[in-house]
């Protein structure tokens, strides 16, 4: 499973992390929000991978984004986005709020939780939850785009830097 968050519109990091998405046999890409332009949804969608997302606090045109999804068959969430994939509980969230961040994990609902916003890759366990942020993809505020791959069977994570 690919995990990324905060593109902010950096074509060439989502390009950056189709590539490493495909070279990992990613089947499932789960988008923590701040896609912020329908044009990078789209440019995801064509990299052919299902795509499961929220929005983010940057995220203005959200009519059209939700078209695009639906367009695309992306499932595209408000504020959290749950899936089960094998016997796996998991939320997406943008992260805003620390509190939601927290309470979904302390609920034990989620064997993980994706979240994005810090623009900081942070991988922990809250109880049995794990609590993954991938990073920045755009790479704008830290310097280094990241995404991560979450082996959902064996629950490894590995942070990947997009270089280009």
């Amino acid at each position: 499973m690919g995990l990324i968050s905060d593109t902010h519109d950096n074509l060439r990091a989502v390009d950056k992390a189709l590539e490493v998405f495909k070279d990992h046999n990613v089947e499932l890409i789960l988008h923590a929000g701040d896609w912020i332009a329908p044009f990078t949804l789209k440019r995801i969608a064509k990299g052919g991978i299902k795509v499961i997302g929220v929005f983010g606090n940057n995220d203005g045109e959200r009519k059209m984004l939700l078209e695009l999804a639906k367009k695309y068959d992306i499932r595209l969430e408000a504020e959290i986005a749950t899936i089960n994939t094998d016997g796996k509980k998991i939320a997406i969230t943008h992260g805003t709020s620390n509190v939601i961040i927290e309470a979904l994990a302390k609920s034990s609902m989620f064997d993980v939780v994706v979240f994005g916003h810090t623009h900081r890759k942070e991988l922990r366990r809250v109880k049995n939850t794990l609590l993954i942020n991938p990073g920045e993809a755009c790479g704008y505020l830290s310097g280094e785009p990241t995404v991560a791959i979450l082996n959902v069977k064996t629950m490894d994570v590995k942070f990947v830097a997009l270089t280009f």
